[in-house]
């Protein structure tokens, strides 16, 4: 806003303007006498220039379309944000339906051997998402299996920070292998362990962005572990989830990475569903939709898979 003597400056530029225009010959009237004091700019003066002036036609008003968005005080279930319908993929809401009810046994390997299933319940809390944090650096390329029964002979050593940085690194690939890649996952276990202890008093980073920064650890764990270990929801990845939802079609393009496919899924699924969608589909691609040679024929999206058309 402008200040009052700014304001002011320019009212008397108006009226300056204003005599400068009443005070010529054409003014004056055709009789004589006093000028006539010159006109405000408002009604009276609107009225003259108009009787001046040929009436112009006014435009066409144009339709537009406003959205508003609610102040804090109004937002609830009534009022949300005005959002332009985003891209969806087809039957998707049945193909998950379908799977929800193949999945409803709670069998597969994940359901007893994956992350959620590798710490102990009775550590510290700083010790559990230590150990949620391990079991997902020995999980990449690694079935299950594996990564659990390494997760156990480290426990049964007391597996905290300080009991890794005391392991020699051919006691500590003893214990793990066989993982896959265990030499590299020895090295990266160590170097993360000390990171811990030396950054964080031996807990783990409570966000993705930090937990990228550890050795060893990628997007997948990285989410994961904030998901199982803090208990946030952050996002969605794994490579039955990559392989599954290109199958299903449910990204708008083939994705060539799993972090690829997270970010096509979060475009669109909902997110209260994104906590679900990891171990319902991991689970559903141990058991039915293989790697190889999925069992299309026991499955209830057959009909609704793009793939399974082409199998």
């Amino acid at each position: 806003m402008c200040s009052p003597q700014e304001f002011g400056m320019n009212a008397g530029a108006v009226r300056m303007v204003t005599r400068s225009r009443v005070s010529g010959p054409r003014a004056r009237p055709r009789g004589g006498g006093e000028v006539a004091a010159p006109l405000r700019r408002g009604k009276a003066s609107a009225e003259g220039e108009k009787s001046r002036h040929p009436v112009k036609h006014q435009r066409k008003a144009q339709s537009l379309n406003v959205a508003y968005e609610a102040s804090d005080g109004e937002k609830g279930e009534e009022t949300k944000l005005l959002k332009a319908p985003s891209w969806e993929p087809q039957d998707w809401q049945q193909q998950l339906a379908n799977i929800r009810t193949m999945r409803s046994g709670k069998d597969a390997p994940v359901d007893q051997l994956g992350v959620e299933h590798c710490y102990d319940p009775s550590a510290p809390p700083k010790v559990r998402r230590y150990q949620v944090l391990l079991s997902l650096m020995l999980s990449s390329q690694t079935k299950d299996q594996v990564t659990a029964g390494a997760m156990q002979r480290l426990r049964a050593r007391g597996l905290t920070v300080e009991s890794i940085l005391q392991t020699d690194d051919s006691t500590l690939g003893t214990l793990i292998y066989p993982v896959g890649f265990w030499r590299n996952k020895v090295k990266y276990i160590k170097q993360t362990s000390a990171i811990l202890q030396q950054c964080y008093g031996g807990d783990i980073p409570a966000s993705v962005a930090e937990l990228l920064t550890l050795p060893g650890v990628g997007p997948k764990m990285a989410h994961l572990a904030m998901t199982v270990a803090w208990g946030t929801v952050s996002g969605i990845v794994d490579t039955h989830v990559h392989r599954i939802s290109n199958r299903l079609k449910w990204t708008k393009k083939v994705t060539k990475s799993p972090e690829e496919t997270r970010r096509a899924l979060e475009e669109w699924l909902p997110r209260d569903l994104w906590s679900e969608i990891n171990g319902l589909l991991v689970g559903f691609g141990q058991q039915t939709c293989l790697p190889v040679r999925p069992r299309c024929h026991v499955c209830l999206n057959q009909a609704l898979c793009p793939a399974a058309q082409g199998l």
